[in-house]
């Protein structure tokens, strides 16, 4: 069977695709600019083609080459390549010459698809002046002075999140912790502790992975962010009736009225410098964008203080949908976390960071001096890291069979045990072995605390689970002084054998792809554990610059 004339065309861009920007450029442009008006509409596809080749693989100057090219075309008598030029040029970044000749063609489009896609181009590309004439038109330019303000902000830099200004007003106002189903005890311990917050603050309601608060006086975004253990906050701006069926088309009216209503200019005005960018999320579906753009576009004409911008947002607003309620929250999108900045470097399946800070918390770390600390699955390091941000610190040990873990590891530990964090210092070791091997150093002798996330057999395939748990447990039988601690998740419905490891307290936590043991355990008094046998050369500590901030 033949292919269709579609399917030839789409194979046709494909085989482009992989060309290189030279070969693209010499031989199919050439093609191109060869044909007849005829032929053009069949090799459209080259005209897409350089905009992403170009965009994906190019140079500045091959960017400008072909933006030249692409300008000619928009005078092309064929409307199919004058779209495909128009985005193209989306694409390539284009400037001001680009976008006055596309302002030129306003009003001029062969019929409205071609307006259409005259109108999507602005809105990417334009800068002041499509932003002035979009204010002085009533017609289809007018339509796109949102999308282009938002650009010209992102493109000068304007607009920030404020941690430094407090909120406004707090009437009305609900603030959402979300964290890791399982650990929310840990996060109203962590606010009940924090003497400060904990009077700014009541716990209205915990429900699984949130903390829902409210404010007894004004905050600042900086006073939030001094708990470690919640991975987002939101601010609840209302509720609307559940959706008559699922599937249903949400009330682009309400839902903006929403979005524009005085308590969400409060909180967006408050904790915003400069022009707010927000983009939608639904959280239950994925909208279609004709559902944002109306949404959007409502907003717009009810707060034009408020700006959509799905591309570099400084805001988030949450669309949920439940059986019970519609909720829309406000999110503050901070990438990255500034709680984390000490993070040099990440590795695949390492710990979410506000995990790591719970698992610190919840081995009490702080609560003495003198800790001397073994992660023997340490990963990018986190864990280690927070404990030595919790303070009480002597040294932190750190094992992983990856090299490049081990070195991430020791630069993200090395970054809040000196350097930008001197107030906390600490001696550290790391070295690529398996756990089982470094059971015989001197260094891991009479540890206070072996913390650790280990692997999970889900993302780093793990031979053997229940032998890494048994083996965990037996080392901390032997290394841990009396009163030492061993926190870690446990994959298993699995316990030490032969007694001495207490457990103290077992919580069940969310880690996305299934639920575990979050487990505390104490090593009772009087218990001595045997040492292994003398582990081999190869598999001993490296020597060298060891605790280098002694």
């Amino acid at each position: 069977m033949k292919n269709t004339a579609q399917e030839q065309v789409k194979e046709h861009y494909q085989r482009l695709r992989r060309l290189s920007c030279e070969a693209l450029w010499s031989q199919e442009v050439a093609l191109f600019d060869a044909a007849s008006p005829a032929q053009r509409i069949r090799l459209v596809s080259v005209v897409r083609a350089v905009g992403v080749v170009f965009l994906e693989t190019g140079t500045p100057a091959q960017w400008e080459m072909a933006r030249k090219w692409l300008r000619a075309l928009l005078g092309d008598p064929e409307e199919k390549v004058r779209r495909y030029a128009m985005v193209a040029l989306s694409k390539l970044g284009a400037g001001e010459v680009e976008e006055r000749q596309l302002l030129n063609l306003v009003g001029k489009a062969a019929g409205e698809r071609e307006s259409r896609f005259l109108v999507q181009t602005l809105e990417r590309i334009g800068g002041s002046e499509t932003l002035k004439a979009g204010e002085a038109a009533h017609g289809e330019l007018s339509q796109v002075v949102q999308k282009v303000r938002a650009n010209v902000a992102r493109r000068e830099g304007s607009g920030e999140i404020s941690f430094e200004q407090s909120l406004r007003s707090i009437a009305r106002v609900s603030v959402g912790l979300e964290c890791r189903a399982g650990l929310e005890s840990v996060l109203a311990q962590e606010l009940e502790e924090q003497r400060d917050l904990k009077n700014k603050f009541q716990v209205e309601r915990m429900s699984a992975g949130k903390l829902l608060l409210r404010p007894n006086e004004a905050f600042t975004l900086k006073e939030l962010y001094a708990l470690r253990c919640f991975s987002g906050v939101t601010f609840t701006l209302g509720e609307l009736p559940p959706l008559p069926k699922a599937g249903a088309t949400p009330d682009a009216e309400s839902l903006a009225g929403l979005i524009s209503s005085k308590l969400s200019l409060n909180v967006l005005q408050s904790f915003t410098i400069g022009p707010i960018r927000y983009r939608v999320e639904f959280a239950s579906r994925k909208a279609t964008p004709a559902v944002v753009r109306e949404l959007t576009e409502r907003v717009f004409a009810k707060a034009p203080v408020l700006l959509n911008d799905p591309r570099a947002a400084l805001w988030e607003v949450v669309i949920r949908e439940t059986a019970a309620a519609v909720t829309v929250e406000l999110r503050p999108r901070l990438r990255p976390d500034p709680r984390f900045d000490y993070r040099q470097g990440d590795v695949p399946a390492a710990s979410h960071p506000p995990l790591a800070a719970a698992l610190a918390r919840i081995a009490q770390v702080g609560k003495g001096g003198g800790e001397r600390i073994w992660d023997p699955f340490c990963g990018s390091g986190l864990e280690l890291a927070e404990c030595v941000l919790l303070g009480g610190v002597e040294a932190v040990f750190g094992t992983d069979l990856s090299d490049e873990a081990v070195r991430v590891a020791e630069a993200n530990v090395a970054a809040v045990s000196g350097g930008r964090r001197g107030e906390v210092r600490a001696e550290r070791d790391f070295v690529a072995c398996d756990f089982r091997s470094a059971l015989r150093r001197e260094e891991l002798q009479d540890l206070t605390l072996i913390i650790t996330n280990p692997p999970l057999g889900k993302r780093v395939p793990v031979a053997d689970l229940r032998h890494m748990v048994q083996g965990l447990f037996e080392a901390a039988q032997r290394l841990l002084r009396p009163g030492g601690r061993l926190v870690f998740v446990n994959p298993l419905d699995l316990r030490p054998f032969g007694g001495g490891l207490r457990l103290e307290s077992s919580r069940s936590v969310d880690l996305g792809f299934s639920h575990f043991q979050l487990e505390k355990y104490v090593k009772e008094a009087g218990v001595r554990g045997s040492l292994p046998p003398r582990a081999s050369k190869t598999a001993e500590f490296r020597s060298g610059a060891r605790f280098p901030n002694r």
